[in-house]
């Protein structure tokens, strides 16, 4: 049955027969003879069904509900057998959103050194997609915001507080201040990572809150392509400190602190709320919990 409940987990999640059978590797007429089964040996109907895919039954809500429970729990298990016969080993799944990257490296670094035989896998990806993907069971962890939207059930391990940056090029009239206001960001030329990346979300609050309208000539959502066009030059942008260090490396770049406020958040590891851990997140969890003390 634990196949046949991946299966539904996938269909809610893609919201879509052909998508979902894709996902899977499987023909789509075997995906919906396997619902049909699982339908069947629960005694209630799963999926609305018409022409299409038409959304869960109030039962499938809460048969999902349970799958996602009892997946995660096999998952466990095995991987816990497994660890028990060959050591510490697998797949860490881990989506981190844009501009915590460079900070995740340290601890993914951190991690690899000590757990050898266990392959890291990171993906870039905004905060509303790492939550859908963990609860989806797509990846084991992420590395997102904790204090500015909800969560929802997860665990979670601070690992630091970003704080933000103007971006510009060494020649720019703001390249030789000690520190630029929120309030005189109206008046410069930005570039900013797009409306879906939580980041975006906080800055556009900051610069509300001090009557700036926000308006960038260009969006993205990569670092690097705005770095890119901070370097080309006429264009500035606005990142946390610790995802513009990597661009000030080599001189180019300056990176001009904001105050007014000097606004900081919280960024940190989020994990399923789960016990037990399977033993790569335990260990992933311990490796956070070490690097957020020292």
């Amino acid at each position: 049955m634990i196949d046949k409940l991946e299966m539904l987990i996938v269909l809610a999640q893609t919201q879509h027969f052909g998508r979902a059978a894709e996902r899977l590797g499987i023909a789509q007429p075997s995906l919906s003879a396997a619902i049909r089964r699982l339908e069947a040996d629960l005694g209630v109907m799963l999926v609305k069904r018409g022409s299409r895919y038409g959304g869960l039954t109030p039962e499938g809500v809460r048969v999902l509900e349970w799958a996602r429970q009892i997946v995660g729990d096999s998952r466990t298990m095995r991987e816990e057998l497994r660890a028990a016969r060959m050591g510490l080993s697998g797949t860490l799944r881990l989506a981190v959103i844009p501009t915590a990257l460079t900070a995740a490296s340290a601890l993914t670094r951190n991690f690899a050194m000590t757990h050898r035989n266990v392959r890291i896998s990171v993906m870039s990806s905004n905060s509303i997609d790492i939550l859908k993907a963990l609860e989806g069971l797509q990846i084991d962890a992420g590395i997102s915001y904790l204090d500015n939207e909800p969560l929802g059930r997860v665990i979670t391990v601070p690992l630091y507080r970003e704080r933000y940056v103007l971006l510009v090029r060494h020649d720019a009239r703001e390249a030789a201040r000690p520190s630029v206001r929120w309030a005189e960001l109206g008046g410069v030329r930005l570039c900013l990572l797009s409306p879906d990346m939580q980041n975006r979300r906080i800055i556009g609050g900051h610069l509300a809150e001090a009557g700036v309208t926000v308006a960038p000539g260009i969006e993205s959502n990569s670092t690097i392509v705005l770095a890119q066009h901070v370097a080309e030059g006429g264009w500035a942008t606005i990142l946390p400190a610790k995802a513009a260090r990597v661009f000030v490396d080599g001189g180019h770049l300056v990176a001009v602190p904001i105050t007014e406020p000097d606004a900081r958040h919280a960024v940190g590891l989020i994990a399923p709320w789960r016990e037990p851990h399977t033993p790569v997140i335990a260990a992933l969890l311990a490796e956070a919990r070490r690097m957020a003390e020292a």
